[in-house]
């Protein structure tokens, strides 16, 4: 099954993120763990993480990690933190290189969210914009 695909594994990273920590995939294990694919200049992204981020502070407690890629290639319109603390998110934020993107199967569109449940299987992708009471409704059985 390719990288990517509903069914396909939570692939293997170690990154830090934008404020030097290490982030791994081993550390995840046991988790329900939604991915998000998002750029400071995506307007959706914008709308889109607050709720993510209340999901996190909601179902942190029952095993949800929260991770959020921005892409190495591509200008950031302002301070990828400075904009995080302007929409109130503080879940971990990373870069994600080219090696990482294609781990998860290549990102085809922005924000592009991927949810992974406890054994490590893909479970939900989305792209494009989903209001977070959607993305809720996916997480819930899986936590």
């Amino acid at each position: 099954m390719a990288a990517g695909e509903i069914g396909s594994r939570l692939p293997d990273f170690s990154v830090n993120d934008l404020r030097g920590n290490a982030l791994s995939s081993a550390n995840f294990r046991g988790k329900v763990v939604l991915i998000d694919f998002w750029a400071t200049w995506c307007q959706p992204c914008k709308k889109e993480m607050p709720g993510y981020q209340k999901l996190a502070d909601t179902y942190g407690p029952r095993g949800l990690v929260v991770i959020g890629f921005k892409f190495d290639n591509m200008p950031d319109t302002e301070d990828p933190l400075q904009f995080a603390k302007s929409i109130g998110v503080h879940y971990p934020l990373a870069v994600a290189t080219e090696d990482v993107r294609q781990r998860f199967g290549g990102i085809e569109g922005l924000p592009t969210t991927m949810i992974y449940d406890r054994d490590g299987i893909l479970r939900t992708k989305v792209i494009g914009f989903e209001y977070a009471e959607k993305i809720e409704q996916a997480l819930k059985p899986l936590l």
